[in-house]
């Protein structure tokens, strides 16, 4: 199975992957210079999914931010983005690919929601990184390879997360792992060609099924306090 996957890896430049990695790069350069304030411009935190301040579009671009005070946070994501993308990407597709990543980073914005506090701050590509894990792991499973090592690097870098003092999101972890492997399972279970428009319209659904699922547990835990 290991064999199967470097060859479809090598089959085309993954350009989807090397553009994210690219868009981050860049992102992060500007998070440097002074006075432009793009950190606090697209961070997220879970107040951006009410009507208090609605800005919403906070939950996808903070995956495009890293912390300027910790450099091996964008190097780890990235690279990790990089391995898993090669792995991905060719099998899957540029466009589900996109999508995979896409909404994976958006379930860990609303994992965020969901099990952080309302005052929570987060920026990072750590929930898409991990709804990358989270498909890789449906699909190898489903394909009959071996899961050992998958489960074990799964339970290490979740288990990271929980370290007092790490200043670490696990629930963004958690979310984006879920959302990838919800995505990774809509894309096995609509894989003949005659529910391609199945597909297309389930991966439309998770995402406006997470955004409603946001802004309801957002404002319900806002309107608590």
């Amino acid at each position: 199975m290991l064999t199967r996957m470097k060859s479809a890896a090598g089959r085309g430049a993954p350009v989807v992957t090397y553009s994210l990695i690219g868009i981050t790069a860049f992102v992060y350069l500007l998070q440097w210079i002074p006075g432009l304030g793009v950190t606090n411009a697209l961070f997220f935190s879970p107040v951006f999914m009410t009507e208090v301040f609605p800005e919403p579009w906070r939950a996808l671009t903070s995956v495009f931010l890293h912390s300027t005070s910790w450099f091996f946070h964008i190097l780890l994501n990235m690279y990790t983005l990089w391995i898993f993308g090669r792995l991905l990407e060719p099998m899957l597709g540029r466009g589900r690919f996109l999508a995979l990543y896409l909404i994976s980073g958006l379930a860990g914005s609303v994992g965020v929601v969901v099990f952080a506090a309302p005052s929570s701050q987060v920026l990072g590509a750590s929930g898409a990184i991990f709804g990358l894990m989270g498909a890789f792991v449906v699909i190898q499973r489903r394909l009959g390879g071996n899961m050992t090592q998958l489960y074990i690097l799964l339970a290490i870098n979740l288990a990271i997360g929980f370290i007092p003092g790490a200043n670490i999101s696990w629930q963004a972890h958690l979310g984006g792992l879920i959302g990838g492997a919800l995505v990774g399972l809509i894309l096995l279970e609509t894989r003949p060609r005659s529910r391609r428009g199945l597909q297309i319209g389930l991966l439309i659904a998770l995402p406006i099924a997470l955004f409603v699922i946001g802004v309801l547990v957002a404002s319900w835990k806002i309107g608590a306090l």
